[in-house]
């Protein structure tokens, strides 16, 4: 049975729908963000500070694309669809599905963006880095679900019901 992978911006519910979903369907729950730390041995942001955006992307790209799973709800970093090569690995192991929520929305469920690991360039905005990832979101998603003024509970059953019909 394929894994569903979740894609969207930081704040999304990535995680929290995922553990929900992976609840509903008996299926496992993997973080991709928490592979990175365990493989890199430091955290997100560590490795940003450390190793600049781009050097983060590469780290992030060749994790995921090694990540190896089944029957499991895999939450993705925000940026992942950025890595091309890791992507491609989603869609051929799993449905992609993209959890999208306006940008008002995000900015009410979210603190400070750069202790959260966020891959965010000198000047950028949360509007900006919505503007530049939801094309990527949309690219990459076999399935887009609106979450605006849904529960968590309603998010996960809106995801399921959507990839039964696959």
């Amino acid at each position: 049975m394929k894994n569903i992978v979740l894609i969207g911006m930081p704040g999304s519910g990535k995680s929290t729908v995922g553990v929900v979903l992976a609840k509903m369907k008996g299926f496992h729950f993997l973080d991709s963000d928490l592979v990175i730390q365990d493989q890199e041995g430091r955290l997100l942001h560590e490795i940003i500070e450390q190793e600049g955006n781009d050097g983060f992307l590469a780290v992030e790209d060749h994790i995921n694309a090694g990540i190896v799973c089944e029957r499991t709800v895999i939450a993705t970093g925000g940026s992942a669809v950025y890595g091309e090569q890791a992507m491609r690995h989603f869609r051929e192991i799993g449905t992609v599905v993209y959890l999208k929520l306006s940008c008002r929305e995000l900015a009410g469920r979210l603190g400070n963006l750069k202790g959260r690991g966020v891959v965010l360039k000198d000047g950028q905005t949360l509007k900006d880095l919505y503007d530049e990832r939801v094309p990527l979101y949309e690219r990459w998603a076999d399935i887009t679900v609106e979450e605006d003024g849904c529960s968590i509970e309603e998010t996960a059953r809106k995801i399921l019901c959507m990839t039964e019909l696959l």
